[in-house]
């Protein structure tokens, strides 16, 4: 990181997420629509890691795609800034046969040249917009050319500039939240378990001219886009055939213009040139 504030903030994300990490199952294991998210996440990497991949995750929280992904036969290293959150993993991991093909390191995403294990990797993961909590995402995404492999894949999983979603709040008087993301160069403030910390949006223009010069777009999609985002609890058991078909919709449009970037999160996958 390159100056002060950035880790400041850092250790104040950590702190949040180590907080968070004694109840974000318990929070987020009933909710319809995060299991929605995960499966559609899930479902897109699946498509581009050939089987037995090695996978290097960043932000892996408690450890639920790194479970998902040994299970399936990958070798994960998976991890975090929060101590908290990759001692939940460490707990879990030790519960399955499969847990052995997971290893664990505290590291920040924004020093990743620190990593213990370098790979290089067939894979980087990263999902539900834990790379937005850095304003020097243009020096993460520098930092993976020597993790990955020649043909692997980055699939990153962020939150943009503009969600449809969050702008029809407008229209029941919910400005802060409806505009949070428009006025957000300087980073706009959000807050888990009483910690403040600071988090920035990003296009997915942004991540491609970042990686130009040695990946290559292989897919993109929206996520959340015609279905509401997760914090929306209780839509889908509310309205049960509206969100059904929401589901179908979004499946039909998520690889289009301009719905591929106007979710509450984008999912983009890169391959690195050969």
């Amino acid at each position: 990181m390159s100056n002060l504030s950035d880790y400041i903030n850092e250790l104040k994300t950590a702190e949040a997420f180590s907080r968070q990490s004694r109840v974000f199952d318990e929070e987020y294991k009933g909710n319809a629509i995060v299991q929605y998210k995960r499966k559609r996440v899930r479902e897109h990497v699946q498509l581009l890691v050939k089987p037995s991949s090695s996978i290097l995750e960043l932000n892996c929280g408690t450890g639920e795609d790194a479970l998902f992904f040994a299970q399936q036969g990958h070798k994960v290293h998976a991890t975090d800034v929060s101590e908290g959150m990759l001692a939940r993993l460490r707990e879990k991991k030790n519960s399955f046969s499969f847990g052995e093909n997971i290893t664990t390191e505290l590291c920040s995403f924004n020093q990743l040249e620190a990593l213990n294990n370098k790979g290089p990797f067939d894979a980087v993961f990263s999902n539900f917009g834990g790379l937005n909590c850095t304003s020097e995402l243009d020096n993460v995404l520098a930092s993976l050319d020597a993790l990955v492999k020649p043909g692997g894949a980055v699939t990153l999983v962020i939150i943009p500039s503009f969600c449809l979603w969050e702008t029809l709040l407008l229209f029941k008087g919910q400005f802060k939240t409806a505009s949070r993301r428009f006025f957000s160069r300087k980073g706009r403030k959000a807050h888990i378990e009483g910690v403040y910390f600071k988090c920035w949006y990003y296009k997915p223009g942004f991540v491609t001219n970042c990686l130009k010069e040695n990946f290559s777009l292989q897919k993109l999609e929206g996520l959340c886009t015609l279905v509401p985002p997760s914090y929306m609890e209780g839509f889908a058991e509310k309205h049960p055939k509206l969100y059904r078909y929401l589901i179908a919709k979004e499946e039909s449009l998520k690889e289009s213009w301009p719905w591929r970037s106007i979710g509450d999160y984008f999912i983009i996958s890169l391959q690195k040139k050969k």
